[in-house]
Parts: structure tokens; C-alpha cells; sequence
């Protein structure tokens, strides 16, 4: 039975887990193989680790990071970084995870989706839409290279072309909220969700438990990641790797 998943999203820079503010900068928050022992006795949902340097450094996946993180790892796995053809992605899938993230490289080549499904299973097949608005009133476009290329591209139009291809499942993922924790950019998971009919994940800007069932009690049956919010603890943000517990999420979940 299909129901809302609670995502924790590590971002990896340097074989190190960092956490950057609008995808800028980046502090330092600890090791990824220790962040996945902690989530595994906190009995995930699932996890998301985003290798965010290796698409803009020319990298392809560090595979055996990916090896040590699938082995360790008790929950549904998805990683993303540098992932450009089919055999990257058939071999993430042969180490361990469950799941596939691509950005820029089917950005770029929107075709690849269809080539890498047939690869590794519609269900394996995420994108990850990194969107900016342009001003404060201007319109959303999607980005690459960490936030730093704009594509021009409407994220609207560019989720249902990726649902055409065979994409298992979009994650939206808002550069101005990011690490913001003010809350998630409804109106940009609206504008993207009236669209298409596939499974759907929301990241960035979560601040409190508050957030997420606000998203949970809105959409329903969803992703809702989240990275600052699982790292951070109390108003002076010390370090902390965290996950609501049974009764806690029965609470977001009703």
C-alpha cells in the first residue's frame, strides 16, 4: 500500500556530508557512513545521498562510496552525482541501491531516461528538478551544475516531458529554500503536481516537523525530504542526526 515517505537527504562533498544554505557554501556535518548507521537504528523510510560536485567537476559516481553506503545501509538507497549513461546507473543498482537520481545529464539529453529505464527499471529512474525563481516575482526555471547553469527550462513542461520518457518518480527540489528552514515552496510543488501523475518527493526548506505534516496533510500520498532538519538540532543548529520517531510520524501521517 502505497503511503507518504519521511526522506532524509545527505548531500556528500568530498567524501564528506555537508549542508549548504541556497546551494552555497557548505558546512561540514560529519561522515556518511556514520549518518547511515544512525538513520538505519531510526528505521528510515528511505535515503537520498547527492554526490553535488560530481556533475560540475566532470566526475562520474564515486562507486565505492556507493558500495559502502549500499552495504551499510537498511533502508531503500537512492544516489545521484555524475551519473551519465545507462552502465553508470546499472552499476549504482548492482552495488546496492534501490534507486537512481539523474539531473543535468538527462537535462541535457531528456532521451537518456527512456535509454537508462530500460536499463535498470522505471521504478529505479529518479530526476531531481534543482528550480529558482528568477526575481522575486519572476517565473520558476530549472538549473544544473549545483545551481549554478540555468537552463532556461520550465519546470512544468520539463516534469511532464520526463513522465512521457518513463521517469519513475520527480524529486522538486527549491534552491531559494534551501536551508532556509522556513517552510517548502508549495506553490512551486502545486504548479509541477497538476501536471503529472507520477510519484512526486518535495525537498528543501523543511525547519520543523510542522512542515512536513502541513505537506503530508496537503498532498497526501508523497516524498517529503529533508536535509537541514535531520542534521541540525535547537536554535543554534549543533550537529545532530535526527528522525521523528514511530509516534511521531504517526502523527504526521494521519
Amino acid at each position: 500500500m502505497l503511503r507518504p515517505r519521511i526522506i532524509p537527504c545527505l548531500l556528500v562533498r568530498n567524501k564528506g556530508l555537508v549542508k549548504t544554505v541556497q546551494f552555497k557554501s557548505g558546512k561540514y556535518v560529519g561522515d556518511p557512513i556514520n549518518a547511515v548507521k544512525i538513520f538505519n537504528e531510526k528505521e528510515v523510510d528511505e535515503l537520498i545521498v547527492l554526490d553535488i560536485d560530481a556533475t560540475k567537476e566532470g566526475r562520474e559516481p564515486d562507486f565505492k562510496m556507493i558500495e559502502n553506503l549500499a552495504n551499510e545501509s537498511r533502508m531503500p538507497l537512492c544516489y545521484g552525482g555524475g551519473v551519465k549513461t545507462a552502465e553508470h546507473a546499472k552499476q549504482i543498482i548492482h552495488l546496492g541501491a534501490e534507486k537512481v537520481a539523474l539531473s543535468s545529464a538527462v537535462i541535457e539529453n531528456p532521451n537518456l531516461v527512456k535509454v537508462i529505464a530500460e536499463a535498470v527499471g522505471v521504478q529505479s529512474v529518479i530526476v531531481v528538478l534543482d528550480i529558482k525563481r528568477k526575481g522575486f516575482f519572476g517565473k520558476y526555471q530549472v538549473y544544473t551544475h549545483n545551481g549554478t547553469k540555468a537552463t532556461g527550462k520550465d519546470p512544468k513542461e520539463l516534469a511532464k516531458q520526463f513522465e512521457r520518457l518513463g521517469v519513475g518518480e520527480i524529486v522538486i527540489n527549491s534552491i531559494d529554500n534551501d536551508g532556509m528552514m522556513k517552510g517548502y515552496d508549495l506553490k512551486l510543488m502545486d504548479l509541477v503536481r497538476e501536471s503529472i501523475n507520477i510519484p512526486m518527493t518535495i525537498l528543501g526548506g523543511a525547519g520543523t516537523l510542522e512542515d512536513i505534516k502541513e505537506v503530508i496533510k496537503k498532498y497526501r500520498i508523497i516524498g517529503v525530504a529533508a536535509g537541514s532538519l535531520f542534521v541540525f538540532k535547537g536554535k543554534y543548529k549543533a550537529v545532530l542526526i535526527n528522525y521523528p520517531n514511530s509516534s511521531e510520524k504517526k502523527k504526521l501521517i494521519k
